[in-house]
């Protein structure tokens, strides 16, 4: 009995690329249905379809920067993934107003999910974190600059249940990011899934930040817009564009995929990726907080990979074979992957693990926003309580 079924479609027209996502998916009693739809596709017309096909049945996704499946990353198409109900009880939630959502909320939003997923639970849903049995993922508008208060919100009233997620995004056009809710497509909002299974599995985040080196000290910043409008002092795009030799008039969205800057919290690094430069006066926009005062740190790269391949070979280990590895890769780690034209060796991991999902503004790891990374749920083919 199929644990999960995939399907994917490369058609235009959405009634029908929809008719030929649900062939696919009509093999199995499902529980629910994600989606990761390019931001090509009229989105009135595809919400139409979705409600033809699919029903009742619970389906939400999101609008992305370019769709995962096992052929590789993809681009103007659809993937989607279906959970069958016998290894699967999930619930799902929406957010309708990202600048709204307090703790009270989020307390709610929780226990309703966890009421609704207990009724069909494959095991106990409030068991310790050292024997899980459920996990969160959210789905949030891309340019909603919301996910940090969102996100450690939503973490603070979760109890530690792992999490992992993605920001909507709409093919680094920089316009108009959706999230789906059965039936219709959202701004502003964020969706927020509940995944009780009796099969075992593994949230995880990896990135392939190496060596620290120049540091550039942010001088005048506005958080709310994640903008920065100097570093040491001097207009930031020409600050950080001085620092990799380059011109204001050579940075783009494929510079800022290989020279990236990250932030040290504690012990750590964290990528603080760079959206865009505008040129009206030399600022820089952010896809994650920023804030005066903060100190950037240039970084090199190592191997986009091999942190990914090596927490698979872990997990696998741990846990054995694969059944689905569901994904929220960051879309300046595509624009790498292009540049240096790594294509053939993610087709060859996607395909050895089983990795969907979509590239993003943004991944979500427990309660924080992050960049440049992979974050996802490795789901085992086996039993968690074997």
């Amino acid at each position: 009995m199929a644990k999960t079924i995939t399907a994917t479609t490369v058609l235009t027209k959405p009634e029908l690329a929809v008719e030929q996502l649900y062939d696919q998916l009509a093999h199995g009693d499902l529980s629910l249905v994600i989606f990761f739809c390019s931001a090509k596709y009229d989105l009135n017309s595809l919400e139409q379809s979705l409600s033809k096909y699919f029903g009742s049945l619970e389906v939400v996704g999101c609008t992305t920067a370019g769709e995962i499946s096992s052929t590789g990353y993809g681009q103007q198409s659809i993937v989607a993934i279906g959970f069958c109900t016998e290894y699967f009880s999930t619930s799902v939630g929406l957010v309708a107003q990202l600048d709204q959502f307090d703790l009270v909320a989020a307390q709610d939003i929780v226990a309703g999910l966890t009421d609704n997923c207990r009724e069909q639970a494959m095991r106990e849903i409030n068991q310790p974190c050292s024997n899980q049995a459920s996990f969160m993922m959210t789905l949030l508008d891309g340019l909603s600059s919301q996910e940090e208060r969102f996100l450690s919100i939503l973490h603070s009233a979760a109890n530690e249940m792992p999490h992992f997620g993605g920001s909507a995004a709409d093919d680094i056009t920089l316009a108009k990011t959706h999230v789906y809710y059965q039936g219709h497509f959202y701004q502003q909002a964020a969706v927020v899934i509940l995944v009780n299974t009796r099969l075992a599995f593994d949230v995880f985040s990896i990135n392939h930040l190496e060596m620290p080196g120049e540091k550039m000290v942010v001088t005048h910043a506005q958080p709310q817009s994640r903008t920065v409008f100097e570093l040491n002092g001097e207009p930031a795009a020409l600050e950080y564009a001085k620092a990799h030799n380059l011109t204001v008039q050579e940075l783009n969205p494929s510079v800022f995929a290989l020279h990236p800057v990250a932030v040290k919290v504690g012990d750590r690094y964290f990528f603080r990726a760079i959206q865009r430069v505008n040129l009206v006066d030399n600022s820089l926009s952010f896809y994650c907080a920023v804030d005066t005062g903060i100190v950037l740190t240039v970084v090199s790269l190592g191997d986009i990979f091999d942190q990914l391949e090596t927490k698979m070979n872990d997990i696998v280990k741990r846990y054995g074979e694969p059944e689905l590895v569901l994904g929220c890769d960051c879309i300046l780690r595509k624009l790498e992957v292009e540049q240096k034209k790594l294509q053939p060796v993610a087709v060859q991991l996607f395909e050895r693990y089983n990795i969907l999902g979509f590239n993003t503004y943004g991944e979500h790891f427990q309660g924080i926003h992050l960049n440049q990374t992979f974050t996802g749920v490795f789901i085992a083919g086996a039993n968690g309580d074997k």
